[in-house]
């Protein structure tokens, strides 16, 4: 053991070779379906240090020194400290903690014992924004993202008894991070989401894919993955209420594929129709609940099962605006999306990163269409090679876990990017190539905000809409760029004229209450000229050539540092439909009687 005397003696060098030796691995993509496995929660309190330095990396806190001396002392300890709730951001949990950006490490204890011909695995649901897991005393690997999951083995490691994890959480924004330094929406930091262990066979069902075939309404086109020393096995893909029952082999890299035909009932918004599906191997058992439906563009229409579909939609951070917390859990999720259904909607788009897997699941079980997204959002360093690959990863975790969601109906690549950023265009169109070669049965899509609006035109000229198969735009007419003209008149100038056309968002500002101001001027917050925006913009969607949809920002106010007015903001964005206490504004009733009429 290094002591404490040798540490403070040599200090940086020392650490420096001490972190030289540590295993810097990569976390694994997590396996897909981890609540349908053999599962040991680690959810609960864990004991933590807040660490606003950045010292604890030179303490060695992971070792969790002990005194063997009597001048011995080290100046952290777990015992005796705070505690923290997995999942939880730490922001909502602790006063002190409420804009906190740096540093927590959390421990947890668990027994084990190992068994012969088997496997464990640590899974985190997400953690935002860098970890550094370690096991007894040893680094067991590293990952960087805020909002997908992933699992390290812990096999070899895990010893016969009493067990310490102790994760070190560090939600500081980086230059080279994806999101970037810049964002609209306060930085939740800590374990966010649910942390299990997972035991499986000494080979398992890793991952599959289980959606209809681009274009049909009856055959499945997929595959089953299986990981371990078993690669060759049969496996059966079984629907008990089909009385269907599908058989194939693995090839030696584990990979069996899979096409088979039935009569579903198709999945919609109107039906939304799941079937429980068993995949077995020799050697493992999954289930899942899956629905079946196909979504495509032909022509300026979205199609959902062959029939053109409007997407009444609204946007949804993942917070929970009554607890001022990070959502977590299915009553989270219900509360959302319950919301977004009164108003009418059929779609949510889960802005601005891939929400927590209650959120998806339950949107698909009660009928609404899902847009998921990885935070490539406005500052992004694109000619940075560790940005481009950091973005594909996180886009292939986000389609891993979710590309059996038939709600899942878009991948959103991108939001309020530059195209003056250097390396925009190259990173994002390469990213979209790559999004189609992993999943081609969804819509991809950019979120653009660069058009121009002069003389009452908009001029919709960014390259991205070329790659997407919708043209998504974001535009506040009414609350940063004044009208020039009557909404009713406003013309296009598209640079895809024959795509669907998304208005993905618009709005402004208003706090519930707020009628005392003057109704045409901005600054008092009204909930009157609020609607007065949304009165506009209804006008003006007439106008909008191939119109599929429409999303407003947003269902709740937020949270948001950024938003400073000490009367009528209080650091939310009060662009909600609803306040953060549910009370619905003015423009939420002119939402609700336009999605009424489509």
């Amino acid at each position: 053991m290094i002591s404490n005397n040798a540490i403070a003696k040599h200090g940086v060098l020392t650490c420096f070779f001490i972190l030289l030796f540590v295993d810097m691995a990569t976390a694994q993509m997590a396996m897909i379906s981890a609540a349908e496995r053999k599962v040991t929660s680690l959810n609960g309190y864990w004991d933590v240090i807040i660490d606003p330095t950045g010292i604890g990396d030179w303490r060695q806190v992971w070792l969790e020194h002990k005194p063997e001396k009597k001048s011995d002392f080290f100046e952290y300890s777990f015992q005796g400290g705070p505690q923290l709730k997995v999942p939880g951001d730490f922001n909502s949990q602790k006063p002190e903690l409420t804009y906190f950006e740096g540093t927590v490490w959390y421990k947890k204890q668990f027994n084990y014992e190992p068994k012969k011909g088997k496997r464990l695995f640590i899974y985190f649901g997400a953690v935002n924004y860098r970890t550094d897991v370690f096991l007894n005393g040893k680094k067991i690997g590293s990952h960087e993202g805020g909002f997908t999951p992933f699992q390290f083995e812990i096999s070899a490691p895990v010893k016969a008894g009493l067990n310490t994890i102790i994760v070190k959480v560090n939600n500081t924004r980086y230059q080279n991070g994806i999101p970037g330094k810049g964002y609209d929406w306060l930085n939740y930091g800590g374990i966010t989401r649910d942390v299990n262990l997972i035991e499986t066979n000494n080979t398992y069902i890793d991952d599959y894919s289980i959606q209809l075939k681009k274009g049909s309404l009856n055959t499945v086109l997929g595959w089953v993955q299986l990981n371990g020393e078993r690669p060759r096995q049969n496996i059966s893909i079984n629907i008990p209420e089909l009385n269907l029952s599908y058989h194939a082999k693995t090839n030696d890299e584990g990979i069996a594929k899979v096409e088979f035909s039935s009569a579903f009932k198709l999945w919609s918004p109107s039906s939304p129709k799941l079937y429980r599906l068993i995949i077995e191997s020799e050697t493992d058992t999954v289930a899942d609940d899956i629905g079946f439906r196909s979504i495509e563009v032909k022509g300026s229409k979205i199609m959902l099962n062959g029939k053109p579909v409007f997407l009444k939609a609204v946007n949804i951070h993942e917070e929970n605006p009554y607890k001022a917390a990070r959502a977590r859990n299915k009553e989270d999720a219900l509360l959302l999306l319950n919301a977004a259904k009164k108003l009418g909607c059929n779609m949510v788009r889960l802005a601005h990163y891939p929400h927590n897997e209650n959120m998806v699941k339950e949107a698909e079980k009660m009928g609404l269409m899902v847009w998921s997204e990885i935070p490539v959002y406005q500052h992004i360093e694109f000619a940075d090679t560790v940005v481009t690959q950091k973005m594909e990863r996180m886009m292939e975790e986000m389609i891993k876990r979710d590309k059996n969601r038939c709600g899942v109906i878009i991948w959103s690549l991108s939001n309020e990017t530059y195209p003056s950023a250097p390396n925009r265009n190259n990173a994002l169109i390469a990213l979209t190539k790559k999004c189609r070669n992993v999943d081609s049965t969804r819509l991809i899509t950019h979120v653009i905000n660069s058009q121009q609006y002069e003389n009452n035109t908009f001029d919709v000229w960014d390259t991205l809409g070329r790659y997407a198969d919708i043209v998504s735009i974001n535009e506040y007419v009414g609350w940063y760029t004044p009208w020039q003209g009557l909404p009713a008149n406003t013309k296009w100038k598209l640079i895809c004229p024959e795509k669907p056309v998304f208005i993905s968002e618009f709005g402004g500002e208003a706090l519930y209450g707020s009628n005392n101001g003057p109704t045409d001027e901005a600054a008092y917050w009204t909930e009157a000229y609020q609607a007065k925006i949304y009165t506009s913009q209804v006008a003006m969607f007439g106008t909008v050539p191939n119109l599929c949809g429409v999303c407003p920002w947003l269902l709740f106010d937020y949270r948001s540092l950024g938003r400073m007015h000490p009367v009528y903001q209080k650091g939310y964005n009060r662009k909600g439909l609803l306040s953060e206490k549910g009370e619905k504004k003015k423009a939420w009733y002119m939402m609700k009687e336009y999605y009424s009429k489509k």
